[in-house]
């Protein structure tokens, strides 16, 4: 075993090496080829895992450093985004849902509603998500602050927890719901943060309006379908050992019936619950941000000692994912400052000039979707390379609203292919229930089918709407 790891370690470093010393390309300078190369050694070996990716994380960033490729001070700022420390409150808000039992009776409550089949509470996870989204920006609030610990905890009210049991139903509902967050952040301008920007690009950009109804319309008949999909071919793809749950329900009203009475600790985690999420569905006019709600939620936990400062210390999984997450996020942040972005979606522009704009469209939609495997948000990736892809497709003939729209839409659904590629991401990749390989293989082919549902038959519908 130390021998593979071995084996993989150097093969990590040799390919990290050997980037490095390549020729820097002309228009790039030599700073951003070298934090290419650490990023790309970096992403490597978090898919063959010499060490942990926690570690590998730490290594590349000190590196990074340590080579004079960044400053500390830019290595490390990646610890100061505030996605990161929504995620570790994220986890935080899981703990008390289950150190308090509100997440078990949240749980039983939904199982004895309609838990007859895993297929069912897959969708009944998804629906919720979608009526969710309209009003909260953050699919980190949303996925892993409100739904998070209500499937986590499902998943033990169902004997499902990481290791041997991860596959009876955890590892379904962990990525059915994963996948589910993609589609709602897709379907409306105000359900992910990065929304917005993309109405202002295209607006700059192609000089085109995209209004919030107008992006719901053309979002409604793609994503309700995909809602409608992609759960049950994950059903089929990376199936759950358990499909029926017959005696469930029953299960479920003896359980709570065990419970009794909502506890007071449970109360207060419910009334933290109920306040955080009118916080973050009033984001808009408050102007707090989702991080603060979620930290204030966790305060207010620890003043009410329903969670102790020991129960924060212990969260391993939430301390793990800021280290790995962190480190990432400072990569890609400044893979982008450092000019490498730009150049890379200039190349990709220059290569496709001459051919005819459907097959330029098809190579540059193609192109800009599976890039994210280079970002750890979608908001950056928006930022290094949305304007710039629309620009080049519609001068090559492309109908700019055609762009605008599949880019937009696309730009939420590319989270979906790796376990580092949206905010949510880390929370339910962190739960332990599906490996680095599975994740991304199921990643990859719901790719595949957002891409067809959402472009294929979605540029019909926009068609039909007279948007191109």
């Amino acid at each position: 075993m130390v021998s593979s790891n071995l084996k993989k370690g150097l093969f990590v470093i040799l390919v990290g090496v050997i980037i490095w010393f390549l020729a820097v390309p002309a228009g790039l300078k030599p700073q951003a080829w070298q934090l290419f190369s650490i990023f790309v050694a970096t992403i490597l070996g978090f898919i063959l895992q010499p060490l942990p990716i926690g570690s590998i994380a730490f290594i590349a960033v000190t590196f990074s450093a340590l080579s004079g490729v960044l400053k500390p001070a830019e290595a490390l700022s990646g610890f100061s985004n505030i996605t990161i420390w929504l995620i570790v409150s994220a986890f935080l808000f899981a703990k008390g849902f289950i150190k308090t039992g509100l997440g078990r009776r949240i749980a039983y409550m939904i199982i004895k509603a309609i838990g007859d089949s895993t297929l069912k509470l897959g969708y009944a996870i998804v629906i919720s998500d979608l009526i969710m989204a309209p009003a909260m920006p953050s699919s980190a609030a949303r996925a892993g602050g409100v739904l998070f610990p209500v499937v986590r905890s499902l998943n033990s009210a169902l004997g499902s927890e990481p290791g041997p049991t991860a596959r009876k139903v955890g590892a379904y509902l962990l990525q059915t719901e994963y996948h589910g967050n993609a589609i709602t952040c897709a379907m409306f301008m105000t359900a992910m943060a990065g929304n917005p920007l993309i109405a202002l690009l295209a607006a700059k950009t192609l000089n085109i309006e995209i209004t919030w109804g107008q992006w719901a319309l053309a979002a409604i008949v793609p994503g309700l379908i995909s809602l409608l999909v992609v759960p049950y071919f994950i059903y089929k793809f990376d199936p759950p050992e358990l499909t029926e749950l017959p005696e469930s329900k029953e299960m479920a009203r003896r359980e709570l019936a065990k419970m009794g009475a909502l506890t007071s600790a449970e109360k207060i985690i419910a009334a933290v619950f109920c306040g955080a999420l009118l916080l973050w569905s009033t984001s808009q006019f408050t102007k707090i941000d989702a991080t603060v709600v979620a930290m204030l939620g966790v305060s207010v936990m620890i003043i009410t000692n329903v969670l102790e400062w020991k129960d924060i210390l212990e969260e391993k999984g939430a301390w793990d994912t800021m280290i790995w997450m962190g480190s990432l996020v400072a990569l890609a942040d400044y893979l982008s400052k450092l000019g490498f972005i730009p150049w890379f979606a200039k190349v990709v522009g220059a290569s496709i000039v001459g051919i005819p704009w459907l097959p330029a469209f098809g190579i540059l939609l193609l192109v800009y979707v599976y890039a994210h495997y280079a970002f750890a948000s979608l908001t950056a990736h928006i930022t290094a390379m949305y304007a710039a892809f629309i620009a080049v497709a519609a001068a090559a003939g492309a109908p700019p609203y055609l762009v605008a729209l599949a880019l937009a839409f696309m730009s939420n659904l590319c989270m979906s292919l790796t376990h580092y590629g949206g905010a949510p991401a880390p929370i339910f990749f962190g739960a332990g229930y599906v490996d680095q390989g599975t994740w991304w293989k199921v990643g990859f082919m719901v790719s595949v089918v957002n891409l067809i549902i959402w472009v294929g038959l979605g540029s019909i519908w926009w068609r039909v709407l007279g948007l191109w």
